[in-house]
C-alpha cells in the first residue's frame, strides 16, 4: 500500500515533467471508477490518497486541486498549477478506481507503477471531469538546488529502487520509497527519497517553484528538522493569543530552509529558469456513480 496523504502532509511527486500518454499505444485508463463528493462536516478527518498494488487508486475526502496536482506530478499547492473555478479548491471527493488486470504486472517497480497510475488519473479527469489542461513554458523566479562546494552530506537509503516495497508498513519502513512525510513545521522525513522528492516536498511550502540542478541520482534517507516559513504567516486577530505553532515558528533558534539545505551539503539559490506551467482551461463537476 502506498499512502500519499493521511491527516498531516505526506507527499509524493517529482519535479520532473509528468509522464505523457504514448501516442503509439492504447492510452492507459482505469477499467472501473467510482466518484462521489464527500460532504462530511469535518474536512480534516479521514483524509487519504493511496496508490495500491495492481493499479488501484483509493481517495477519501481530498480536494480536487490536490488530486490534479498529484495526477500531473506536481507538489501540493504548486504555483505551477493555475486556473479552474473555486470549487476545485474546496470540494472534496472520494474516488475508488481499478485498472484492468495485467496493466501493472506483479513485480513492477513502485516508480513505474505510480507513473502509470498518474496517467490513468489524467485519463479519468479528462473523461469524467472534462478536464482540459494547457501546458506552457515560462521564465520565472525559482529556487535552484545545487550541490554545495564541499559536496553532499546525504545518507544513502537502505534500499535501491529495485528493492522498494509495493506494500510498505509506513514511514518507518526502510523500503517506503519516494514517500515523504512532515512539512515545514516538523521537517521532511523519508527513508528512501530521491532529490526530486525532496524538491517537490519543499516546493509545497516555498514562495516560488523549486528546481533540481544537483544531478544526484539514487535514494537517500533524509531526516530534517522544521524551518521558518518562507511565506508570511497571517497575523492573529486582535485579542487572540498566539498558538503553540506560532510560538515555535517565532523561535529565533529555528533554522531557515536555506540552513536546512546547507546541512545536507546542498544549496538553495534564487535564480531564473524556464519552468513548465499547467493551466486548467476547462473542468466540470462529474456525475456521481
Amino acid at each position: 500500500m502506498r499512502t500519499l496523504l493521511i491527516a498531516a502532509p505526506i507527499f509524493l511527486g517529482l519535479i520532473a515533467s509528468p509522464p505523457l500518454q504514448s501516442q503509439s499505444q492504447q492510452p492507459l485508463a482505469f477499467e472501473v471508477a467510482s466518484i462521489k463528493e464527500n460532504k462530511s462536516t469535518d474536512p480534516r478527518t479521514g483524509i487519504a490518497m493511496q496508490f495500491l498494488p495492481g493499479g488501484r487508486l483509493a481517495v477519501r475526502n481530498v480536494v480536487l486541486n490536490f488530486l490534479i496536482a498529484q495526477a500531473y506530478n506536481l507538489p501540493p499547492q504548486s504555483q505551477r498549477l493555475s486556473g479552474g473555478p473555486d470549487w476545485i479548491r474546496n470540494t472534496r471527493y472520494d474516488i475508488e478506481a481499478t485498472a484492468e488486470k495485467g496493466v501493472i504486472p506483479e513485480g513492477t517497480s513502485v516508480k513505474v507503477r505510480d507513473d502509470k497510475i498518474r496517467l490513468m488519473i489524467q485519463a479519468l479527469f479528462a473523461d469524467r471531469f472534462k478536464l482540459v489542461m494547457r501546458r506552457e513554458t515560462r521564465e520565472l523566479s525559482v529556487y535552484a538546488v545545487t550541490v554545495a562546494k564541499n559536496g553532499p552530506k546525504l545518507q544513502k537509503a537502505a534500499v535501491e529502487e529495485k528493492d522498494c516495497s509495493e506494500n510498505p508498513s509506513g514511514p518507518n519502513d526502510p523500503a517506503w520509497c519516494h514517500g515523504v512525510s512532515g512539512g515545514q513545521g516538523r521537517g521532511i522525513q523519508g527513508p528512501a527519497m530521491s532529490i526530486s522528492d525532496l524538491v517537490a516536498a519543499v516546493e509545497a511550502f516555498a514562495d516560488r517553484p523549486v528546481v533540481d540542478n544537483t544531478g544526484l541520482q539514487g535514494l537517500f534517507n533524509i531526516q530534517t528538522e522544521g524551518w521558518v516559513p518562507m511565506r508570511p504567516r497571517p497575523p492573529r486577530p486582535p485579542g487572540q493569543e498566539p498558538t503553540a505553532e506560532d510560538l515555535a515558528f517565532a523561535d529565533p533558534a529555528r533554522p531557515t530552509i536555506f540552513q536546512i539545505f546547507d546541512r545536507l551539503g546542498l544549496k538553495l539559490e534564487s535564480t531564473k529558469a524556464a519552468v513548465e506551467i499547467f493551466v486548467i482551461d476547462r473542468i466540470e463537476k462529474p456525475g456521481e456513480n
